[in-house]
């Protein structure tokens, strides 16, 4: 075993004694499928603390020769598949985390002068992964000892054994110099010659958090399968908690699964399948309290920077978002950098890499996936020019939400008007979409205590906003909303009721509020009715 070459078992094993530990072992049987195919290359890219690493450590120990990692993955899932046996510590693995190189490289730069960065990095990890292989095999006589490539190839003819290459942090040179085009452009360079069409590859795994960069049209890696947050693919399943794997450990530590999902679910919402941050949920467990545990990493700290560019209609998107909305976002034209903006929508597909939105391959939908990242928005948000606004409306909105319980409609419709005002510069105010925005900001503390669904099917029809209490809350009255332009606020109240809206509450045993809001473009002025339907008196 070497620090690259076969690294062996030693973090897999720290990662199963954790106090937490979910199984995602039947990544393996994905990996073992691409297994020197023409899919061998993989590219996985997601958010920080999404167990990126702890998905590489274990797949070393899985293929790496030079221990019996059979004791460790015995129990789990993959060992229940037919492929388990077929690459168990079979092959000689290359592991590297490139953050470390680019490390060493910028210590040794500093001392030397000599070379940018990048370009030393890329001469330690020649040097450092040859005279690894050279040692592990003694056996074999190498054409030539200073050629990386030639070495390679050397040890694949004697060994005849295809190498496992991990590469942890692979995107960090576009993080770390997201101007230097050139070493940019060196670094790909360097990963295809070295890994594309060599038959000495068997599998190469690469994670990060940025999808590989883009030049015009083309990638340099274009042999590689990526799977990443705006299309997860088959490697969805593998990266984060699924839903009933939270549920099980919440029952274990005795958590409400309801409030870890409120904070901490929201990603990936293709095909109904959610998943929960795994950092945030083990970290909530562990210390029995709910709370924004996201790291304050250099990419999360620039969420400001990243809201407050200037391009067609994005603060007018982010309020959208920080309202509970979804937006539709075009990913396809982003070049996978840290500088390279032509559209808000290019913005927002690097926040929805970065993990602060998720994003609906499907609908081609984002929105900010739970109550812990929403957070990050507000503190974002709250010291820059022009969003006075919108902390106003948040800061006032639990005021604004007491008046409903108290049905004081003419409070409710003056703040409602307030927001509107004080807003105007962001909002294009033209139809119920753009109230409905105003509301939900206005209602923004809501979230503190209900589950909200826009256009809910209900009765004959879609509701346009439902209330309804989450377990902690049952004292607090289920509501229906209904928005009206240029119409009457009875009318709206009329609607729920004729419409059956209040058919999906009916589990719900308590009061219900039937709130009804009309903005009179004429006017230009907001009206509001609040009306208690006890159950059983629907008429």
């Amino acid at each position: 075993m070497g620090d690259y070459i076969n690294p062996g078992t030693g973090n897999f094993e720290i990662s199963l004694n954790s106090e937490i530990y979910v199984d995602k072992s039947n990544l393996i049987a994905k990996t073992n499928a691409y297994f020197w195919t023409e899919k061998r290359f993989i590219c996985i890219s997601r958010p920080r603390r999404f167990g990126k690493t702890m998905a590489a450590n274990m797949l070393a120990a899985y293929y790496g020769l030079g221990e019996d990692a059979s004791g460790f993955f015995g129990n789990l899932a993959i060992a229940k598949h037919s492929s388990y046996q077929k690459h168990l510590n079979k092959h000689d693995v290359i592991m590297i985390d490139m953050q470390d190189f680019l490390s060493q490289a910028k210590l040794s730069q500093e001392e030397s002068n000599k070379a940018t960065p990048v370009k030393q990095m890329l001469e330690i990890l020649q040097e450092t992964i040859t005279d690894e292989l050279i040692v592990a095999h003694p056996e074999i006589e190498y054409k030539n000892k200073n050629n990386f490539i030639q070495v390679m190839k050397d040890t694949y003819r004697a060994t005849k054994r295809p190498f496992v290459i991990l590469i942890d942090e692979w995107d960090c040179i576009f993080r770390g110099y997201p101007n230097d085009i050139d070493s940019q452009k060196d670094y790909l360079d360097f990963l295809r010659l070295w890994l594309k069409g060599k038959s000495y590859v068997g599998l190469a795994y690469m994670t990060g958090i940025l999808p590989i960069k883009k030049y015009g049209t083309h990638s340099a890696l274009n042999m590689f399968g990526e799977y990443s947050m705006t299309d997860p693919g088959r490697f969805l399943d593998y990266f984060g908690f699924r839903d009933f794997e939270v549920e099980y450990l919440a029952t274990e530590y005795g958590a409400d699964f309801e409030e870890i999902k409120k904070w901490y679910n929201g990603y990936f919402v293709e095909m109904g399948t959610p998943i929960l941050n795994p950092t945030s949920v083990s970290r909530s467990l562990e210390n029995n309290r709910l709370s924004n545990y996201w790291n304050k990493t250099e990419t999360y700290e620039s969420l400001k920077d990243y809201i407050k560019l200037d391009f067609d209609c994005l603060q007018n998107k982010i309020t959208q978002l920080i309202a509970g909305e979804e937006i539709n976002v075009n990913s396809n034209k982003f070049t996978n950098d840290m500088r390279t903006f032509n559209s808000s929508d290019d913005v927002l597909t690097l926040l929805v890499h970065l993990g602060y939105l998720t994003y609906d391959f499907a609908t081609e939908k984002a929105k900010i996936p739970n109550e812990e990242v929403k957070r990050e928005f507000i503190n974002s948000i709250e010291d820059l020019e022009g969003w006075n606004g919108i902390i106003t409306a948040i800061r006032n909105s639990e005021s604004l939400l007491q008046a409903i319980w108290n049905m004081d409609s003419e409070s409710v419709a003056i703040g409602v008007q307030k927001i509107h005002e004080q807003n105007t510069s962001i909002f294009e105010y033209n139809d119920e979409n753009s109230l409905s925005c105003i509301l939900n900001l206005a209602l923004y503390s809501a979230s503190n205590y209900y589950s909200t669904f826009r256009e809910l099917s209900t009765g004959k029809g879609f509701a346009d906003l439902v209330f309804i209490p989450r377990k902690k809350f049952v004292d607090k009255p289920a509501m229906v909303v209904e928005l009206k332009w240029d119409e009457t606020t009875s009318g709206a109240i009329s609607q729920i009721k004729e419409r059956n809206y209040i058919s999906a509450l009916e589990e719900y045993q308590g009061n219900l509020l039937l709130v009804g809001i009309n903005y009179d473009k004429k006017s230009k002025s907001h009206e509001c009715t609040i009306e208690r339907l006890e159950y059983g008196t629907r008429n």
